[in-house]
């Protein structure tokens, strides 16, 4: 990463991570030049950047502000991933979980109607790997955030299918947390394997239903991470917990 992107990085985390006040003014350049250690020039166009992503404003007599949380930009994945890594609250956790049940059912119901067998493929694929991660142990993240967007793109909708790479970042958040539950992955597989069933049966409104079984399954894995620990999670690496043989052999779907 160059200066610029340290630059930017560490500022970045600094405002999300609330070191400074919705309202604050930051340091002038100098100063914040000499804490990065970087050159006045790198410090303002970090700074530029994240008046780009709705962080800070800029202005003559007003210097440099942040703006609201309701001002940033949280389909960017440079904000979700500084959330990550601070304290994510159950508000962001809330709103994420609310927009992927309003998005993904009404997407898969549009899959199941649209899917390609080049989809279907894809899909599949996403979910065998899953499926293999989360039994023998690996990053079963970023599997499941590609069976996710699968279904997205499955649906043929320019839209929907761009909403999901702007969703990346937000989902991969929400799947590192859920995914951390003990056992909560190996538990959902069932409900993946539904959702892509559905799919390939063409069953638009079981597929919705599926849908939104694995969603609310998800936020149920959210809230007891949440309820079991004192402080907040942050996103954690895409390693998932895992089951015992025993209960792989038990929950393990074909």
């Amino acid at each position: 990463m160059n200066a610029h992107g340290q630059a930017l990085d560490r500022l970045g985390q600094a405002v999300v991570g609330g070191r400074y006040a919705a309202g604050a003014a930051i340091p002038p350049e100098p100063l914040l030049g000499d804490e990065l250690g970087v050159s006045r020039t790198v410090v303002r166009e970090a700074v530029k950047s994240l008046a780009a992503k709705g962080l800070l404003v800029t202005g003559p007599k007003l210097g440099t502000r942040v703006l609201p949380q309701d001002n940033w930009n949280w389909f960017d994945p440079d904000v979700v991933r500084w959330k990550g890594k601070t304290d994510i609250g159950q508000e962001f956790l809330r709103d994420l979980q609310e927009l992927r049940a309003v998005l993904e059912p009404a997407a898969v119901r549009l899959a199941a109607q649209r899917a390609t067998a080049a989809d279907i493929s894809a899909i599949e694929a996403a979910y065998a790997d899953m499926k293999a991660a989360i039994n023998e142990g690996g990053d079963c993240v970023s599997h499941d955030l590609r069976f996710h967007q699968g279904l997205l793109h499955a649906s043929h909708n320019r839209m929907v299918a761009q909403m999901g790479k702007a969703l990346g970042a937000l989902l991969r958040t929400s799947f590192e947390i859920s995914t951390s539950r003990a056992n909560g992955p190996a538990s959902s597989l069932r409900m993946h394997r539904a959702v892509l069933d559905a799919v390939i049966a063409g069953d638009g409104t079981g597929a919705e239903r599926a849908s939104l079984l694995l969603i609310s399954g998800a936020g149920q894995d959210i809230e007891a991470v949440l309820g079991s620990r004192r402080t907040r999670p942050s996103a954690s690496a895409g390693a998932c917990a895992g089951a015992t043989p025993m209960e792989r052999r038990l929950t393990s779907p074909p």
